[in-house]
This record gives structure tokens, sequence and C-alpha cells, in this order.
């Protein structure tokens, strides 16, 4: 018997193509299983999963514009900074500018997709590392916020309540936000697997050099990446800033690591370390229930924080294990 023989016999051989599929699904049904015995009368109930839906749906917006940078090999830090920045703005141009409504959302839109087409440029005709890229367009973002907003909430919606239904409406049951969760995911589920951007898109992220010599405007595909998360992240900022009913100046800066977090706990769901967005629900869903199961079990804030950092080492862990295990096969 070879050596090569006896490594694909090995226990841990047979384990690694397991944790690559299905690493994160296992995290979830065990968290929902133990949560469920240790709090069945508050957990594992109808109208707490759907109180998780409604968490996690601003997450997973910014998570599944997330995905596309990632597909194509790069960060982006500053989907936070361009969520906060979207419900300052929006709110501004409402009560300040006095915009209609689909004007004001549809200008922040633009300038969603406006920062991200910075992004794309400052990282594909620069030649600057996204991380630290992504990093300096989010500290200007935050420099913007507090000009425009003076550094203080902006509020005044009192008079608009056709604008805060928005995100605190419901349909059938549903929060508005879920459905509009929903829209998101199956949007950019098909643009990326069903549309010549998402095979693109693939491509570039599964071999760049390959991608460019068979004809694919690289540079193209990875400015509309980011873009995409652009547009992704102010739609949850203006979401988060109907919610609350101002604008809030850091109000979307949090949502950075959980994002991250569980588009990689996606790379390592039914795929083998690819980002993909049924996995990048899946992954905001699993962090979405170990908050709640926290909320619910009283664990103090501090224990959150590890939680959350915690996880983000897990999923990098678990996206590394899978990519690892997609090379050797």
């Amino acid at each position: 018997m070879t050596l090569t023989d006896t490594q694909r016999r090995s226990p841990g051989s047979r384990l690694l193509p397991f944790v690559a599929k299905y690493g994160t699904l296992v995290v979830l049904v065990s968290m929902i299983i133990g949560l469920s015995i240790a709090a069945p009368r508050s957990f594992a109930t109808p109208d707490n999963f759907l109180n998780i839906l409604s968490q996690i749906s601003l997450t997973a917006i910014i998570a599944a514009g997330l995905t596309l940078p990632l597909a194509v090999g790069e960060f982006d830090l500053s989907v936070g900074y361009q969520a906060s920045l979207g419900g300052v703005l929006v709110v501004g141009l409402i009560t300040r500018q006095g915009l209609p409504i689909p004007v004001a959302i549809g200008v922040v839109v633009l300038v969603g997709a406006l920062i991200g087409v910075v992004n794309g440029l400052v990282v594909t005709k620069l030649g600057v590392n996204a991380l630290v890229a992504t990093l300096g367009t989010g500290t200007i973002v935050v420099g913007l916020n507090y000009a425009y907003s003076g550094g203080i909430p902006v509020a005044g919606l009192d008079a608009f309540p056709e604008f805060t239904a928005i995100a605190q409406g419901k349909i059938g049951g549903l929060s508005n936000t879920v459905l509009i969760m929903a829209g998101v995911l199956a949007i950019l589920w098909i643009v990326l697997n069903r549309t010549v951007l998402g095979q693109h898109i693939q491509a570039v992220g599964g071999n760049r050099h390959a991608a460019r010599l068979a004809g694919v405007r690289v540079d193209r595909v990875r400015i509309a990446a980011f873009a995409i998360a652009g547009v992704c992240a102010v739609i949850a900022g203006l979401l988060l800033a109907s919610r609350v009913g101002s604008g809030q100046i850091t109000a979307g800066d949090g949502y950075l690591l959980n994002s991250f977090a569980a588009v990689f706990l996606g790379s390592a769901a039914l795929r083998d370390g690819e980002f993909h967005i049924l996995g990048t629900f899946i992954g905001v869903l699993t962090v979405g229930v170990g908050f709640n199961g926290l909320a619910i079990l009283g664990a103090p804030t501090f224990v959150q924080f590890l939680f959350s950092g915690g996880l983000l080492i897990m999923a990098v862990a678990l996206s590394t294990v899978a990519r690892r295990y997609a090379v050797k096969r």
C-alpha cells in the first residue's frame, strides 16, 4: 500500500470532504437542536423563527452584496460605512432637501454604486490592495457622513410615515425587510448563476489569468462586483434608517464583521469553498440563530463579542478547509 493510499483511507482524509461541504450546516443544526433543548418555549417557536428572519434581513442584504467581491477574489471593508452613509443620506434628502421618497432612494442607490465603482477603480487601475483601498475609501465615507450630518443623527421622519413603513410594515405576517431580503437574494442568485456577468465573476474568481486569456474583461467584472456590493450596502442602510426612524451616523458600521463571518461560513455550505448566495444565506442564518439564542439565554454583552469574533475565526477556518479540499480534489 502506498503512502497516498494510506492518506486517502485515513480518518482525516475522509472527514475533510464532509467538513468542506457540510461544516456550516452541522454548526447550524447543532445550534438549533441545542437551543431548542435549552429554551424550548422561547426559541423553538414559529414567532421566534420569524423574528430571526427579521433580525438577519439587513445583514443578509449586505452579506449578499459582499459575496460578489469575495467571489472575484477581493475584499470590501467599506460596506458597513456605506450602510451608515446610506441611512443618513436618505433621511437628509427627504427631510432637508425635500426630495420625494422614491427619488431620494434612487439617489442613495446611485451613491452606493458610485462608491463601489471608486473602490473597483482604485483596486484595478491604481493597483492598490483591496483591503487597503476599501479601508481608505470607507474612512473617506465616514468623513463624508460626518460632513453631511454635522456629526448628529438626522431626524424628522415623523412627518414621513410612508418611509418608515418600508421597513416597519408587514405583508401576510412577514416583515417587509424579510421580503426585500428575499428579493435581493433571489436577484443576486440569478445574477451569479444565470447571467454572463455571473459566469465571468466565477471565472475571474477561479483563475484571473485564465479568464483574461479567455477574453473576459477582468477589471470590469471586478469593478461591477464592488458596485453591486455598494448598492446592497446602502439599501441595507436606508432600510435601517426606516426601521429606527432616523439616520444614525454609525448605525451600519457594526454589520461588517457579521457579514464577513456569514459569507465565509456560507462558502463551507453545499460547495467546496466557493462563495455563493445560498451559502451566504445559510451563513447569515447561522449567525442570526447564534445571536438570537444568546439573547434568549440572557448572555451578557461580552459573550456576544466573544461569539462574534470566534464565529469569524471559525468561518474562515471552515472556508480554508473547504478550499484546500477543492484544490486537492
